[in-house]
């Protein structure tokens, strides 16, 4: 139900833009994000956003060089990725999950702490020195 695709390799300073396909059901209601694993380490989040778009949250470590948006028309998710760094080389995965009952701002926030339904295959990026 989620397709990523868009990685490889790139040098640093490079940019990428990662793409997440959604089918099988309306994720209007849902919070769509980008979580990336690189290599010894856990799976953490990159950025989040409503599906209307209207919030967005992002990692510290990739704010102001990653961006999310989502074209509802293509039921798909974007992650643009500039000011590439080597540590940014990772297994990229988007995600979804809806949390009725709660505000847009706390399911984002639960969404940033891993609590996702859906996760689509991972995507490599791999940014060289």
């Amino acid at each position: 139900q989620l397709q990523a695709s868009g990685g490889g390799l790139v040098q640093a300073g490079g940019s990428l833009r990662l793409s997440c396909a959604a089918s099988g059901r309306t994720f209007s209601s849902y919070g769509m994000g980008w979580f990336r694993q690189a290599p010894g380490k856990e799976r953490e989040f990159v950025a989040i956003m409503s599906w209307s778009g209207s919030r967005t949250l992002y990692a510290d470590s990739v704010k102001g060089r990653f961006t999310i948006s989502i074209d509802s028309a293509k039921n798909t998710v974007y992650l643009q990725m500039n000011s590439l760094k080597p540590e940014d080389t990772a297994v990229y995965y988007c995600g979804a999950a809806s949390f009725p009952g709660f505000t847009g701002d706390q399911a984002l926030g639960l969404m940033s702490r891993g609590h996702v339904v859906y996760w689509g295959q991972g995507t490599l990026v791999t940014v060289s020195s």
